[in-house]
Order: C-alpha cells, then structure tokens, then sequence
C-alpha cells in the first residue's frame, strides 16, 4: 500500500507541474494498486451485485490479481458489457444504470485513483462534482460567498450528458495529457465495450456508462474544458470596472440631509435619511460595471451575471454554441433558464437561489448590507414532497411496510431518514420550515408503532416520551432502548435534529479514506492463511451482503464459518478454495478460530 500512495503521489507532482504523463500503462502492472482498489470498493453494497457475468467480490484473491495483470502486460485484457437496468426519476422517466463484472470495477478503480492523481491539482476550483473533499454544500457555499449583487441568474443543465460524452472529444483529452498509446486504447476499448440490455448486446456510440467506476472522472476530463472555456473566455469578457459608481439621487439626499442637520431641522433630515434608504446607494446602471461568476456541480451549472438582461442572453447563448461546436453536447433547453435574482428564484442541487433585498433591515451599524446577498431557500415543494412519503389522503399515516421491524429499526430509520434531509438542507436560511416535515414523521412513527403493538398513540408516547440533552440544548424524544447481557444497552430516539441555519455545514462526496499502511483485511489476505482449516494455498475471500444475513430467523444451528464471521463481526472471511466451495455448498464442517 504504501508503495501504491508513493506512485500515486509522484503522478500527482507531475500533475500540479503541468507535465505529461508517460508510460502510464505500466503502472496498471503494480499489485499494491489492486489491493488499494480492493480496499476501497469491498465494502460497497454493489460490490456483491453481479454485472453480465456472475463474477462478484466473493473469491476475492490474489490469483486473480495476478490473472488481470497477466492479460493487460500481453494487451489480451477485454472489457466485459455492462448489464444494463434502469432507476425511476423524479420526472417520472427513468435513468438507464449499467452494472460492470468485479474485475471490471477492480481495474476500472485502478485506472480511476490514477487519472484523478494527475487530473486533481489541474481541475478548476470551481468545479465540485465527483471530487474529494467537494460536494453540494461546498458548490453551494461558493455561490452564496461570490454572488452578492447579482442580477441574473443563468441555470445550466446538459442534455443526457453521461449517455452524449462524445468519445473523440474524451480521448482527445487524454491524448494532450497521457503519452501513453496503450492506456489510451485501453480507456478507447472501455468506452465501446457496450451494454446487455435483456441479455440482448448493444453497441454503444457514445457516453460513459453511469454506475462504472471510471465514469465520474471521465465526465469531468470533458466538462474540465467548459470549465476552462468560462473562466478564461467568458469571465474575462464579461468583468470591468473596480466598483459602482455612486447614485448621484442617493448622494443628492443624503448631502440634503447632512445640511439640513448643521442648519438645525433634524426632523426634515431624518426626511431626507428615509428616503434615501429607499434607494440604492450605488448606481444599478452602471455600463462601466460587469461582474460574472461560474459554479458547476456534475452537468449542472449556475452562473451569476451583474448587467442587463441582453448580455446574460449572449452569455447563454455562446454556453449553448462552445458545447454544440466543441463539446458535442446539448443543453437541456427546458431547465437552461435566465432568471432575475431578485424577482424570481434559480434552481440549483435541489436549492432556491436568489438575491436577498430588505430597506427596513440594519446590521449593528445601522447599514443595509442584506441588499444584493444570496439566499438559499428549501423549496416548498421540497417540503411537500418529503412529508408526503408519511401521509396518505392528506394526513400522516402508519407505514404498513415497517411494521416486522422491531421498535429499535424502526425508529432508527425515521430518524435517519428526516435527520438526513435537515442536514442537507442546513445551508438554507429557512430551514426551520423542516419542522413540518419532523412533525409529520413523527406522526407516522407513532401511528406504525401503535399499529405494531395494538395500542394507542398516548400510550406509546407515555412509553418511549423522554428528556435527551445535547449539545445543541435539551430535547423531547421518543426513545427506545434495548438491553444486552454483558455488553452496553442499544439506544435509538427520534428527535433532537436542530433546524437552525449551519453557513458551514460540510456533506462532501468524500471517498472511503484508505490507508498509507494494510487495511486489516489485506493483512489476512497477504497472510495466505485459511482462517477455518489453516490451508496454505489457494486462498481467497469469501464475502456476504451483510452481517444481518448471518441471523436470519430459522439459520440455527450455525455452521462453523458462520460463527467465525458473526463473532468477529466481518462480512469476509479469508479461506481456502477448498472450504469455499464447501461453504458455498453448504457441507462445511471445518473447526472454528480459537
């Protein structure tokens, strides 16, 4: 592992220089870069779904390392089609997911921690999608810090861009950074593998496949071209001028009341002060002055314009014309909008933007400096739409489907679900209107748990009701408890989810962190030791979904491996090739660890 982060590192110094890479295709050779992989997609609920072929994570192992390694040093290494299913939108159509084998993803993560080594240090800062340590809050946060004064908002939004990336431009990009024919080929061959569609083949043309590994970084190496275009074409185009020059009508008033002050008519000048508040300070119309501002997450974009409303549509419309001509895409002409910031609201990650503006409103130095600042909002329809998940005919219903949980899942679940929803939404200066959400929810918990135990509502809440201190204050909760011999007793409540504005509330796409040093499943792979009958040879890891598969009603009494894995509480096991088809069989009668 460590020798996987030095090359990782010296990729990225290369990176940060500006220089180009070479001889990439030998590093896919390395075998701690696997096992980095390894480490880092295991643990994923996908890890176990098959693609085409019914090749999973389970039988993990060294030899297949060995084997993907094998075929790509004599360049014999053929992608294998994705399986293709398709996942319900919003707007009632469906997205089509592709779901590559395992020891596709393997390498495709390998390839994807190259790729964002060299490409990281190069990608714009305004830029938050599919990155590390940047996510929906950070571009949220960038556009609330840089948008004051804004006057138009223009959202937007490409066409299907995962399924449109058009291959040429893509490897086209790859070949001005890596000198490396053989793993531009490789990067070639991935993208025309295709897809199994009803076990029927399809050719694809274009597009990266959505659910690959490899494919949010790809999409960006295309979108890190508009990235460019914007910042040193657009921006630059549409900025001058060092400030506003003033409102000679607020001047006027404001000077009129200074004289009428020093001449002693203090009623006429707190006159002369109210009308000028009315009005702005500095000269709206100022053809001297344009500012522009870009934040992109994924393939949406919002762009904040200072100017008149004819400028903000020629902004648009070279957008529509970099990305048809040089980019190959299309912009989605149904949400690619121009909207005034002040009347109207920008949609942006699941947001409404726009610029806050109150004459009544003052700071401590008696100032306006509301005026111009961006708001976040939660939508309504947000609201709505959240709270109808616990509502049937209009009122908070019980959930039928819950109610083989036991009172401990359930609530754990209610609470996960509204608490998740609040903290995206913390950035949001009416976050407080989620208090509708939590009391719907609650509503429904208590009606699913009165249903479940044949009682009423009062008496569930005479049961769970409870004082909770944080540190945000103290609570009312429902909480349940759930005692265990020998270890400390389990505790889930529902409730104490603070709905107050957090400015730097952080929820980043951050990546599972890997270690410099072995993850403690490497160190018993590496080992070459079956843990149930202490073979020496042949060794690969036999992997399950959950742990909770393990104590399935009516599995008693457990096999040896089971116990083994229940009692260390790991969802793998290292064994033999031997006790895994045993295990697989179900005639595993090895011994169990010490």
């Amino acid at each position: 592992m460590r020798n996987a982060e030095a090359i990782l590192t010296i990729i990225s110094e290369r990176g940060q220089r500006g220089l180009p890479l070479e001889r990439v295709y030998r590093l896919l050779f390395q075998q701690d870069l696997y096992l980095r992989a390894y480490a880092k997609l295991y643990a994923n609920k996908g890890a176990m779904t098959p693609g085409s072929s019914p090749e999973t994570v389970d039988g993990m192992s060294v030899r297949k390392i060995d084997t993907i390694i094998e075929a790509l040093r004599y360049e014999r290494y053929r992608w294998t089609p994705v399986r293709r299913t398709y996942i319900p939108k919003k707007n009632g159509k469906k997205r089509p997911l592709g779901m590559p084998t395992w020891s596709d993803k393997l390498l495709q993560e390998v390839m994807r921690s190259i790729l964002e080594a060299y490409f990281e240090p190069q990608f714009s800062p305004h830029s938050h999608g599919f990155r590390p340590s940047r996510g929906c809050h950070t571009a949220l946060r960038d556009v609330w810090s840089r948008g004051k004064g804004t006057k138009w908002f223009i959202e937007g939004d490409l066409s299907a861009c995962f399924d449109n990336i058009d291959h040429s431009v893509l490897l086209d990009v790859l070949r001005e950074n890596i000198h490396d024919g053989r793993f531009n080929r490789l990067v070639g061959s991935l993208l025309v593998a295709g897809y199994l569609e009803d076990w029927t083949f399809n050719a694809t043309y274009s597009g990266v496949p959505q659910g690959g590994v490899i494919s949010p970084i790809l999409s960006n190496l295309v979108l890190n071209r508009l990235d460019r275009f914007v910042e040193t074409e657009l921006v630059p185009a549409n900025t001058r001028g060092q400030n506003r020059r003033t409102n000679p009508a607020y001047v006027r008033r404001t000077v009129a009341a200074w004289r009428a002050r020093k001449s002693g008519q203090p009623e006429r000048a707190k006159a002369l002060l109210k009308e000028a508040r009315q009005l702005p300070s500095r000269n709206p119309r100022d053809e001297n002055f344009r500012r522009l501002w870009y934040v992109r997450y994924a393939d949406d974009f919002l762009l904040g314009f200072i100017g008149p409303k004819t400028e903000a549509e020629d902004i648009k419309r070279r957008l529509a014309r970099y990305l048809r001509d040089e980019l190959k895409l299309e912009l989605n002409a149904e949400k690619t909008l121009i909207t005034h910031a002040r009347d109207g609201k920008a949609n942006f990650l699941g947001y409404e933007v726009h610029a806050l503006h109150s004459d009544s409103w003052r700071d401590g130095r008696g100032q306006r400096n509301i005026n111009g600042g961006i708001g976040l909002r939660v939508p309504k329809r947000v609201v709505r739409a959240q709270c109808s998940m616990y509502m049937r005919f209009g009122k908070p219903m019980h959930l039928p489907e819950r109610l083989n949980d036991d009172a401990y899942s359930i609530i754990v679940q209610y609470q996960a679900e509204v608490r998740g929803v609040v903290q995206y939404y913390q950035l949001a200066y009416n976050v407080h209107e989620l208090q509708r959400l939590k009391w719907v929810a609650e509503q429904s918990l208590t009606k699913t748990l009165a249903n479940k135990w044949r009682t009423t509502r009062n008496k569930v809440y005479q049961r769970l009701k409870t004082d909770l201190k944080t540190a945000d204050g103290t609570y009312k909760v429902l909480q349940v408890t759930v005692d265990r011999p020998g270890k400390k007793p389990l505790e889930a409540h529902f409730g104490a989810i603070p709905m107050k504005r957090e400015k730097w509330a952080s929820v980043t796409d951050v990546e599972t962190k890997v270690w410099s040093g072995r993850s403690e499943l490497l160190d018993r792979l590496l080992a070459n030791e079956c843990e149930l009958c202490g073979a020496k040879h042949d060794i690969e890891v036999h992997h399950v979904r959950k742990l909770a598969d393990l104590n399935r009603k009516g599995r008693s009494p457990k096999a040896d491996w089971e116990k083994v894995m229940a009692g260390r509480r790991r969802k793998t096991l290292v064994v033999c090739g031997g006790c895994h088809d045993n295990i697989h069989t179900g005639t595993h009668d090895g011994r169990a660890l010490a």
